[in-house]
């Protein structure tokens, strides 16, 4: 493993000091911890981006939920790391996140802008489970009322629920969970690291209990295997039940490194659909816009069946078992 970002230059990604750990217990079997001190934390995302914020945080690199389809494989290469099992088991932990965030946020040139986490990979995967860096994150986010959101598969992220509550009352704060779909055999093989959907759906339903808006990012829509009707309005359905204040859909996109991880395993475990997607993302990453049009068009019409609309304090979200919320105004927001 050759890390070309460490060092002492200026544009060095880490100082040269790096343990790494292989703990062997059942949560962490097979993975390896990289330890190092990042140089900043406040990352810039490039002018080019599709993303609607200008600054993340990522306190690790490589993600344990080891989801065959995330974008952020290709991350990994950048320290030399396979993009594959590489991604899923060599995680990095910035181990001076929380000290170093706390200082940036107070440098002159820091004007309080959004921060957005959870967007490369995880905050809430397994390894924050030992090194616990998200309370001093989110701890110094909260004491400069500084706006931020979290995108989370994770449901440890309830640990840390009245540090979101108390940053709730000085800033804004945005909480997204992702549920791309209800099928159990299908989480199994293409998410196998993350907690099932209906875990997930219990973390949207504690936050919202506890008066902390949370938003559903349906992500994503898998085609051919997660996008037909009745798939799509049992996964609205659970969302709404579930009380979120939006839902979000999101159709797979295919990066390089994502694709080839991604379609190697669609060759084993769906290769009647090999073709097909050839087909479909011959135009490169993304799905042909009139696919995610249609995607797009179907939630956003169950969304509004079943009652998902714009957040009011006081006014709970979900519909009863078997008599469906009449259709309202629909917010589709990523929070």
């Amino acid at each position: 493993m050759r890390w070309d970002n460490l060092g002492e230059s200026p544009a060095a990604l880490f100082g040269t000091d790096v343990v790494s750990r292989t703990i062997d217990t059942p949560e962490f079997r097979g993975i390896t911890f990289h330890e190092v001190r990042a140089r900043s934390i406040l990352n810039r995302v490039p002018g080019a981006s599709r993303m609607p914020f200008e600054w993340t945080v990522n306190p690790y690199r490589g993600c344990s939920h080891a989801c065959v389809y995330c974008f952020a494989r290709k991350t990994h290469s950048y320290l030399d790391l396979d993009t594959g099992l590489g991604f899923d088991s060599q995680i990095v932990v910035k181990v001076n996140a929380p000290e170093l965030l706390r200082r940036e946020l107070t440098a002159r040139r820091w004007h309080g802008e959004h921060i957005a986490m959870g967007t490369n990979v995880d905050c809430y995967q397994r390894a924050e489970g030992r090194y616990a860096l998200m309370p001093g994150i989110l701890t110094a986010l909260r004491d400069h009322a500084n706006p931020f959101s979290v995108l989370t598969k994770g449901t440890l992220i309830l640990r840390d629920l009245e540090l979101l509550r108390q940053a709730a009352e000085v800033t804004d704060v945005g909480i997204s969970v992702s549920v791309g779909f209800l099928d159990h055999a299908l989480w199994r093989t293409v998410e196998p690291g993350t907690p099932a959907p209906s875990r997930r759906l219990d973390v949207v339903r504690t936050l919202t209990a506890h008066g902390i808006t949370c938003g559903v990012l349906m992500a994503p829509v898998i085609p051919f295997l997660g996008d037909a009707p009745d798939q799509l309005r049992a996964t609205v359905r659970a969302i709404a039940e579930a009380g979120a204040g939006s839902v979000t859909p999101l159709v797979l996109h295919l990066r390089p490194g994502a694709r080839e991880w991604f379609m190697a395993w669609l060759g084993r475990h769906h290769p009647h659909l090999v073709r097909r997607y050839e087909r479909l993302y011959a135009g490169g990453s993304y799905a042909p816009t009139w696919y995610q049009r249609r995607i797009t068009r179907q939630v956003h019409e169950l969304a509004g069946e079943y009652g998902i609309g714009p957040y009011r304090p006081g006014v709970h979200r979900g519909v009863a078992p078997e008599s469906p919320a009449p259709a309202g105004p629909t917010q589709l927001t990523l929070l």
